[in-house]
């Protein structure tokens, strides 16, 4: 059952290429298959990369799985090989499979406490661990009594129901208009759930350790409590020790390669941030100047150094500009070419993808290409994630006829 939602976003045109010294992305196309940009990734110190990376960017085409979505949020594939989706306004979808042309069947389930407003509604999406067994999954979701949580639901054999079992995890803040309301997961190496928030336009969320809004935190998936190694484990305060990095605007992307853990979030009007996660850190976002200033000031840095000087810089930025970067993946697979290992991200505003390229210490992005296959195709991107045979799969988010792209190397 569809929740109470407003009204779907009108496609936002591809922005025009550009490029600039302080590190906008560019969308220029050069010969081959793909565009890259000088200047669109930059180190935290905003040194531009280089252009690309070594070896020829695979050529994309572009698959529709399923279309006829509304804002489709995130997606989870199960071991039949039919996939999940979650629909912001406040629907589940089952695609028959992985595949082109996949049947869609909307599943019965009790949605009614969803409250789709603005960014928030039906959101992340990530199977439980033991799903085999429990067919139990985990949605981050706005809800009627005024949070954000984590839900707990159990997809019937036939796929079609999902029951609601339990809250896993709840009390993060919302917004009345739903702004900033994340709220993306992924597991990472250690099994535990690295959840991505939004710190909901509140002033003082982002540095005050005690709200879960402006953060990334860690929890156990099975339980929903603090695990064992969280920065904050023996804090008094229950939130806080949830938390494992802090000082974030608006994480809507959360990627793993081996044991690093990196975010995507939005900037202001400038410098969207990819950033690698240490444990305990902040990065450096405070719009309420630590409580001296009452409103959400946003022409304040995304990564404010002179208040925090051990804050941590972004490993890429937009520059002076923004894309509204949403979801990160990295892609696997030795077809990916000289991709293999990159990070891809999808952009909102920007209408594209943006793939990275990383050092081996993941701490610098050497290359950053817009793969020109979308340009003006797709409009704006939402999930990204990598699913059976290392292919990659996004959505779009355009508020009408939404659908599920699959995307392969050819």
């Amino acid at each position: 059952m569809r929740a109470r939602a407003l009204a779907g976003f009108g496609l936002v045109a591809l922005l025009a290429a550009c490029t600039g010294s302080t590190g906008g992305s560019s969308s220029s196309t050069s010969t081959g298959s793909s565009a890259s940009s000088s200047t669109g990734a930059s180190d935290p110190a905003g040194t531009s990369s280089s252009a690309a990376a070594s070896g020829s960017a695979p050529r994309l085409e572009i698959q529709e799985v399923a279309g006829g979505l509304e804002h489709p949020w995130d997606l989870a594939f199960l071991p039949d090989g039919q996939v999940l989706v979650t629909e912001r306004g406040g629907a589940l979808v089952l695609l028959s499979s992985s595949a082109p042309g996949a049947r869609r069947t909307s599943v019965d389930a009790d949605l009614d406490q969803i409250n789709a407003r603005g960014e928030g509604g039906l959101m992340g999406l990530v199977l439980s661990p033991d799903f085999a067994t429990s067919r139990e999954f985990i949605t981050c979701e706005t809800h009627t009594t005024q949070d954000i949580r984590l839900v707990v639901r159990r997809l019937s054999a036939d796929g079609r129901t999902a029951t609601r079992t339990r809250d896993l995890l709840t009390g993060f803040p919302v917004a009345g208009s739903g702004r900033h309301s994340g709220c993306r997961m992924a597991y990472g190496a250690d099994g535990m759930l690295y959840v991505g928030t939004g710190d909901t336009a509140d002033p003082t969320a982002p540095q005050d350790r005690s709200s879960l809004g402006g953060k990334v935190l860690r929890i156990d998936p099975r339980t929903g409590a603090a695990p064992a190694g969280n920065p904050f484990a023996s804090s008094s305060d229950p939130h806080e020790r949830l938390v494992w990095t802090y000082g974030h605007r608006n994480v809507q992307g959360i990627a793993v390669t081996g044991d690093r853990v990196y975010s995507a979030e939005h900037g202001p009007d400038k410098n969207d941030e990819v950033n690698l996660l240490k444990p305990g850190a902040n990065y450096g976002w405070d719009p309420g100047q630590g409580g001296s200033r009452r409103n959400y000031d946003e022409s304040v840095p995304m990564t404010d150094t002179a208040r925090f000087p051990d804050a941590v810089g972004a490993v890429w930025q937009s520059g002076d500009m923004t894309e509204a970067i949403c979801a990160a993946t990295f892609l696997t697979g030795e077809k990916w070419g000289s991709w293999q290992g990159a990070m891809v991200v999808t952009a909102l505003k920007g209408a594209k993808l943006l793939v990275l390229q990383f050092d081996p210490s993941g701490s610098r992005v050497t290359g950053t290409t817009v793969p020109p296959e979308f340009a003006d195709k797709y409009g704006r991107l939402r999930a990204a994630r990598v699913g059976p045979g290392g292919a990659l799969y996004v959505t779009t988010s355009n508020g009408s006829d939404d659908k599920v792209l699959r995307v392969v190397p050819n």
